[in-house]
């Protein structure tokens, strides 16, 4: 025996063929040409001696060779257990294959012979002369030169090497689809067809429970092998019908240890399942003749059914005791890998749910956005504390937020929806936007505080937040950072950069270093691109954070005026996104619209008591203007007459008034330099005090405060 390596230049045919070569018997071609009988699996379960020599071993391993018309050029199946597998040279390799499998095992061959990354330890069956078939692991190569073709190595599946291997390629994915379909191939070695019915709530992600009342609504997971099924024939994603989950329900959830369940014969399934029409969803073809079904149970006291396995044969199949041993095995292995697909769906679901409920709708008509997010991974490990939102405020302006909770999962999640409501909140009763930080530092530094019992065991220090306040009528931006990577501007008329803002530490920063944050104000006429991002868009570890900054101001620059905002948003990331993300991706971009001159009027005026006179001749006459209903305009009088009023009796200096006509109404803003805050008091029929802002209650459908530097402005909304 020749234990010499092949050179590093053989090919892999060669190299697999020297590893047939130091175990094959010598006379096992022979033993393979002469056999009139093929053997099957059940040979490697038979006893053997405690040290066979290496002529007896069995043997296990083949190969193929290709060309690149997937034709067979070279051969070594000399293995007793390959025998009947007919392998002719010049022959297209999928001659060996069953019908329902050519398709997809092509696309396999060919994606390896394009890429040259192989495809591994693929679940497969070959076709026997004599019409059997045989289960091996399939690994596709591609051959050491690209003219050479491929290299197919096939290994015949012995059971407890079968039962490892299902076990490992089931538990490689916490998808729960794709954990449901690993386990239907995995079972097909023991089938014609297999299918796997999960119960709805194991499907959703929902807390599973004993089922009292013997019933459970099962749902299709998944389904092998992959072909074109009949019409009404029940594939994935589809709901069984009732009456088939009530049958199933009753033969796998029993007050006995789960088992295997075995329907023998065509004429058995046909009088149980008792109408044409489950025949027809549940039967995969005339030739099924038996099915067993293997529920899927999770230890515990009571035991959970999350569902069933079926495995359907043909009539000269039938069922044998070892076989439904060896099913009960492998599915009771594998159940757990269901559960933990089925915990991580569950969470993967509730924070997706609250990101999607984070994520912009509508921000008004003076502005447009438009918003991506994609997590780190496509699946629920990804999902995290990254999180835009961008909604109009009562006032007319327009917040736009983004914020990055420090860390993924449940406890990132609900910390970035805690922040982004009270931050919504904040802004909507009028606060500033650096005041509006410097409450949600606070409340981070709550939420880490271990004696408040509200952290555990996740922190949220260092979490960063950006907002930005939009007014359409001065058509300027406000805007305070905490640590967060500074938004990219884009002027309709200038150059197009970062915004000039001040670092400032992230969210619960020891107090030793807390500063106030700097609020930074700009102009951004219509036409402004405001873009607001998460460091996952351009971090790069090939890239310095300022020049994937630069590459993003570039491609937003490149933004048309008239170019659809969701598209360009989607360009944008694609061009940015590192193809694999370390971090959730974000991005809010903002087009700045306004009000028209025509629609918006300013006045200032002194703190004199000839003021609300003033003001109520020149908003009559504007109302005119704008064509405004005579009830309207009346409502409009008293409003601006009381809150003008009420500025000169409680504020000093100069009063603005602002009106802007909305596409719902109108808008009345009074503002001075008061630092009182209006409340309405309960205001009895004699009581003179606060009657001015009962009045203006009951003819406004919202009204409110914001604070400015200077002092506040009172504002109300009238409907038109």
């Amino acid at each position: 025996m020749d234990s010499t390596p092949p050179p590093s230049s053989a090919s892999p045919f060669d190299m697999v063929s020297s590893a047939l070569g130091q175990y094959m018997p010598a006379d096992g071609a022979a033993a393979a040409a002469g056999s009139a009988e093929p053997r099957g699996d059940n040979a490697a379960l038979r006893p053997a001696p405690a040290d066979p020599p290496p002529a007896r071993q069995e043997q296990i391993l083949g190969a193929v060779n290709l060309d690149p018309e997937l034709r067979i050029t070279r051969a070594n199946l000399d293995a007793p257990v390959f025998a009947g597998v007919e392998a002719v040279i010049g022959s297209p390799f999928v001659d060996l294959l069953p019908p329902w499998d050519v398709p997809t095992v092509t696309r396999r061959l060919r994606q390896v012979l394009e890429t040259g990354e192989p495809h591994v330890a693929r679940v497969q069956r070959l076709r026997r002369g004599d019409g059997s078939e045989l289960v091996v692991s399939m690994s596709i190569l591609a051959a050491a030169a690209p003219q050479e073709g491929l290299t197919v190595s096939l290994i015949a599946m012995a059971r407890r090497l079968h039962l490892y291997a299902a076990e490992t390629a089931i538990g490689t994915s916490l998808d729960i689809g794709e954990t449901a379909q690993s386990l239907a191939e995995s079972l097909l070695a023991w089938g014609d067809v297999t299918a796997i019915d999960l119960d709805f709530a194991v499907w959703s992600g929902e807390v599973v429970t004993e089922h009292p009342q013997g019933r459970i609504r099962l749902r299709r997971a998944a389904l092998v092998p992959d072909r074109a099924w009949p019409d009404g024939y029940v594939t994935p994603g589809d709901d069984l019908p009732g009456d088939a989950s009530r049958l199933l329900s009753q033969a796998i959830l029993r007050d006995d240890a789960a088992q295997a369940i075995v329907i023998p014969d065509r004429k058995a399934i046909e009088r149980v399942l008792g109408s044409s029409q489950l025949v027809r969803a549940l039967v995969p073809g005339d030739q099924a003749a038996s099915v067993a079904c293997i529920p899927l149970v999770l230890d515990g006291a009571p035991p959970v059914v999350l569902g069933v396995a079926e495995v359907w044969r043909r009539a000269d199949r039938p069922f044998e005791d070892s076989e439904l041993l060896d099913l009960q095995e492998l599915v009771a292995r594998t159940s757990h890998h269901v559960d933990l697909a089925r915990q991580h769906q569950r969470e993967h679901t509730q924070v997706l749910a609250l990101q999607r409920r984070l994520l912009p709708r509508s921000a008004g008509d003076t502005i447009e956005t438009a918003s991506i997010y994609q997590p780190a991974t496509p699946d629920s490990a990804g999902v995290g504390g990254d999180w835009v939102n961008s909604f109009p405020l009562p006032d007319g302006r327009t917040a736009l937020v983004v914020g990055d909770v420090v860390g993924h999962g449940l406890g990132a999640a609900a910390t970035m929806g805690q922040l982004s409501m009270e931050a919504r909140a904040l802004l909507s009763a009028g606060l500033g936007p650096d005041e509006v930080l410097e409450h949600l530092d606070d409340t981070v530094s709550l939420l880490d505080d271990a004696e408040s019992g509200l952290a555990a065991g996740y922190s949220a220090l260092g979490s960063t937040c950006c907002i930005a306040v939009y007014d359409p009528v001065s058509h300027h931006v406000e805007l305070a950072s905490a640590g967060h990577l500074p938004p990219v501007l884009v002027p309709p008329d200038g150059p197009a950069g970062p915004v000039a803002i001040r670092p400032h530490p992230g969210l619960g920063t020891e107090f030793a270093l807390r500063e106030p944050y700097d609020v930074h104000a700009f102009s951004a006429p219509p036409g402004t691109l405001l873009a607001l991002y998460t460091d996952g868009l351009v971090e790069d570890p090939a890239l310095s954070i300022d020049e994937g900054i630069d590459r993003l101001t570039g491609a937003v620059s490149s933004v048309h005026p008239w170019d659809g905002l969701q598209q360009a948003a989607r360009r944008v990331v694609s061009a940015l996104a590192p193809a694999r993300r370390r971090d959730d991706v974000t991005l809010l971009l903002a087009r700045m619209i306004g009000y028209r001159k025509g629609d918006t009027a300013t006045w200032r005026l002194p703190a004199r008591g000839d003021a609300a006179a003033r003001v109520r001749t020149l908003t009559a006459e504007l109302l005119r203007n704008w064509g405004t209903r005579d009830d309207t305009r009346d409502s409009v009088l008293l409003v601006v007459d009381e809150l003008v009023a009420n500025a000169v009796r409680f504020a000093g200096g100069p009063i603005t008034v602002r009106l802007i006509r909305t596409g719902r109404g109108l808008l009345c803003e009074v503002g001075d330099t008061g630092n009182g805050r209006p409340r309405l008091g309960p205001g009895g029929l004699l009581d003179d005090g606060g009657r001015g802002l009962h009045v203006v209650h009951g003819l406004t459908t919202r009204w409110g405060v914001r604070w400015t530097d200077t002092g506040k402005v009172v504002w109300a909304s009238v409907e038109r």
